[in-house]
């Protein structure tokens, strides 16, 4: 919840609906590397997610990566080998992967 109100508060750009259709050609002009997403809203109600397309690409690539078990449980194992110091060199990573 508290994630939820952060990101609409500093990280994403209100827009009443009357407002986004005058400017629907120019909105790609409000983004920046903070604002990445632009809230449009109705009486004061988010309806509209307006984002760059490689925003939303990102998005879609992170759900498929999360919603995958498989890969999830590579990423955890990954992530506990790592804490535990069980690395290895990348000049031996690429000797065992013949490049």
């Amino acid at each position: 919840l508290m994630y939820n109100y952060m990101y609409r508060r500093f990280f994403m750009k209100q827009m009443n609906i009357a407002e986004a259709r005058k400017r629907i050609t120019t909105l790609e002009n409000d983004f920046s590397d903070e604002e990445k997403v632009i809230s449009v809203t109705k009486h004061n109600k988010p309806i509209l997610a307006v984002m760059p397309w490689e925003f939303y690409e990102a998005l879609m690539e992170t759900l498929e990566i999360i919603t995958d078990k498989g890969l999830m449980s590579q990423l955890k194992t990954s992530i506990n080998q790592i804490n535990e110091g069980k690395t290895i060199s990348w000049k031996k990573a690429k000797e065992e992967l013949g490049a």
